[in-house]
């Protein structure tokens, strides 16, 4: 009695190893797996085991078209994409920005400009200083005017010894002499008769400004003295000096009160020069003819210009 044939063993027997599935870029199963996996080689009745099926290539989504009969193009690898920055987070420190150097020894260029500029900046001090100088040398000008140790008998006031023919006997005087400025002062009494008091007075001063033009000054004061002082006159005088004034006030009344007061003011240059009589009428006064205002501005005109003649080098 013959044996019956033995049924094949299945696939899933131990000992078969099973193929594992390819994964595939497609979302569909592998198409291979839906078949049945063949029999094992050698066993009763089955066929000699096929090739196996090739692997699909993963899709390169990045690849590009091969020209036939061209060889390929090396691909460009994808670049990483900036991410969002963080205000927060810290930030790169690239150091101080460097400073070029200085031009070695042959950096005649740089040196020239660089000396260009000095140069520029020491001929602006240096011509800055000279015009300093010289202009305050040039406009210093004293015309040749020194002041006297003693303007009591420097000075000349012989148009009132006509009116007041006695002399003062202590007289007031003083003077300066400094690098700014050169001064002499003179304070007398006039007198009719011999007394020990005065009828009338006289005040000199000369001043040598060495250092400041007094010129704005003096106009500012003697030009413009009715402003300040009122119920005076101002008369601008011609023929004395660079510009003088003569103010003057009057307020006598008969022989015995008020007074009368004038001021002769000089500036010739740098020099100044001021001439003051000043007469009080009262009770006590002995003088029962007093000089006129108009004949006190005569003399102190006429003795002006003789003192600024006498006191000139």
């Amino acid at each position: 009695m013959s044996t019956p044939p033995e049924a094949s063993q299945p696939s899933d027997q131990p000992g078969t190893p099973e193929t594992p599935e390819t994964p595939s870029a497609y979302p569909h199963p592998n198409p291979q797996s839906l078949n049945p996996q063949p029999a094992a080689p050698g066993a009763p009745g089955s066929d000699p085991p096929p090739a196996p099926a090739p692997t699909p290539a993963q899709p390169n989504f990045y690849a590009q078209p091969t020209l036939v009969g061209q060889p390929a193009q090396p691909q460009p690898q994808p670049q990483p994409q900036p991410q969002p920055g963080n205000p927060y987070a810290a930030q790169p420190y690239y150091g101080p920005v460097p400073v070029p150097a200085a031009p070695g020894g042959g950096g005649g260029a740089g040196r020239a400009v660089l000396w260009a500029v000095v140069g520029a900046v020491v001929a602006s001090a240096v011509w800055a200083g000279g015009v300093f100088l010289l202009g305050r040398g040039d406009s210093v000008e004293l015309r040749g005017y020194s002041t006297p140790s003693n303007l009591c008998t420097g000075a000349d006031y012989s148009s009132f010894k006509d009116e007041y023919p006695n002399d003062d006997s202590s007289p007031l005087h003083n003077s300066l002499k400094s690098d700014a400025l050169d001064e002499s002062y003179c304070s007398l009494s006039l007198k009719k008769t011999p007394s020990s008091y005065g009828d009338a007075y006289l005040t000199m001063q000369m001043d040598l400004h060495k250092k400041t033009d007094p010129a704005a000054e003096f106009t500012a004061l003697w030009k413009n003295y009715r402003k300040s002082h009122s119920g005076y006159d101002v008369e601008i005088v011609k023929g004395i000096g660079d510009e003088a004034y003569l103010v003057s006030n009057d307020t006598t009344s008969g022989t015995t009160s008020g007074s009368i007061y004038a001021t002769l003011a000089v500036r010739d240059g740098w020099m100044t020069y001021t001439m003051e009589f000043t007469e009080y009428r009262t009770t006590y006064n002995s003088d029962t003819s007093p000089p006129d205002l108009s004949q006190v501005r005569d003399w102190l005109k006429s003795d002006t210009k003789s003192t600024l003649e006498q006191t000139k080098d």
